[in-house]
């Protein structure tokens, strides 16, 4: 562990502040997950997290009610030292959840959906999808990381 940056190392030994939801997968559920995330953060020492984590939660969740027909959703959110991962689960393993094509800029001002993915895409640290259940899955998660650690430039 000697080759890993001091950052890491510290954040390895820290506690994780973990909460699940399980939630029925209809409109509400996005402001109980956004309230549930900047809570935790807030009472872990995180406020410049907040409105981000807000938004990207809010898209997350929103994305599973508007394309899967999945009765309930979880959601899991963890804390460890500067780092925040969610994670939203579904029970419908198909369709792809990734950033849809680049449109033309006349259908992109009219479109009401589709903007959801790229706003996760543009804003978290980091982002992706897991299928789970091996070769047929039964599920999928769309995930992302966030981080307020201080900056470290090479001198």
């Amino acid at each position: 562990m000697a080759d890993l940056p001091a950052q890491l190392l510290i954040e390895a030994t820290e506690p994780a502040h973990r909460y699940r939801l399980r939630a029925p997968n209809i409109p509400e559920t996005a402001k109980v997950a956004r309230d549930m995330v900047a809570g935790l953060l807030a009472a872990t020492g995180h406020p410049a997290l907040v409105e981000t984590a807000r938004l990207l939660v809010s898209e997350v969740v929103a994305n599973v009610h508007l394309h899967t027909k999945v009765p309930l959703l979880s959601l899991e959110a963890t804390v460890r030292g500067h780092q925040l991962h969610v994670s939203v689960r579904d029970d419908d393993p198909h369709g792809t959840p990734w950033p849809p094509a680049p449109r033309t800029p006349e259908a992109e001002a009219d479109a009401e959906h589709g903007r959801g993915l790229l706003l996760v895409q543009a804003c978290a640290d980091a982002w992706g999808t897991v299928w789970h259940g091996g070769l047929h899955p039964t599920s999928k998660s769309v995930w992302f990381s966030l981080s307020d650690a201080p900056v470290l430039k090479a001198l």
